[in-house]
């Protein structure tokens, strides 16, 4: 079986809405006003460009700054701060690591382990180095490399192709149902994400 995760907000915590209140509280004073906020700035298609890899950094931030008149010094340190804030969700990678372990007990099933994340390539990076558990993966795919980004059929194919996946035994892990029902409709299995102990109950359902 294959087991594919998906990292902001299932591994690493992944809090839009605090961001944008502290580097821009008079803009989000207020849950209702904040969320407003974070989706003109990471549900627009200048950030989108940003987890394809087809913008930089600075060009992202240049666009995002135009575009809604933000105060440039603020927006560069809320952007540049993002890759140390994933912080890894305790619960999540401790169910990760059992799955790891679990591939060395006697007559264990076959079981190989997987990401899929939408992730800009300077925070790809910085999760790479500061994370020593990424490297319980057999492997996987960051949008920012590979210019592609969920839920694009694309990105699911190109993980299947590259890793050989069997559509049928591969469970595919997300906390956005867009981007779960986008696997399923490749064959996949999926599961919503929605805390690490619904997620081991629900992998129990599959032959792992």
């Amino acid at each position: 079986m294959n087991v594919v995760f998906d990292f902001g907000a299932v591994l690493f915590t992944w809090k839009p809405l605090d961001l944008v209140a502290e580097y821009f509280p008079a803009l989000a004073p207020n849950p209702a006003q904040a969320g407003h906020f974070a989706h003109q700035v990471f549900g627009h298609a200048d950030w989108q460009a940003f987890d394809r890899g087809s913008a930089s950094m600075d060009e992202t931030i240049d666009r995002t700054v135009a575009r809604l008149g933000l105060e440039r010094a603020a927006f560069t340190q809320l952007v540049n701060s993002i890759g140390d804030r994933l912080v890894p969700i305790a619960d999540t990678v401790a169910l990760l690591r059992r799955l790891h372990a679990q591939r060395q007990t006697p007559n264990a099933r076959p079981l190989k382990l997987y990401f899929l994340s939408n992730m800009p390539v300077p925070y790809a990076r910085t999760l790479e180095r500061l994370h020593d558990f990424l490297g319980d993966f057999d492997g996987g795919i960051f949008s920012g490399d590979v210019l592609l980004i969920k839920p694009e059929p694309a990105i699911y194919q190109l993980l299947q192709t590259r890793y050989a996946l069997e559509p049928a035994k591969t469970v595919f892990i997300d906390d956005l149902l867009t981007n779960v029902q986008a696997a399923e409709v490749q064959g996949w299995h999926g599961i919503h994400f929605q805390s690490a102990a619904q997620l081991a109950q629900a992998l129990q359902t599959f032959d792992l």
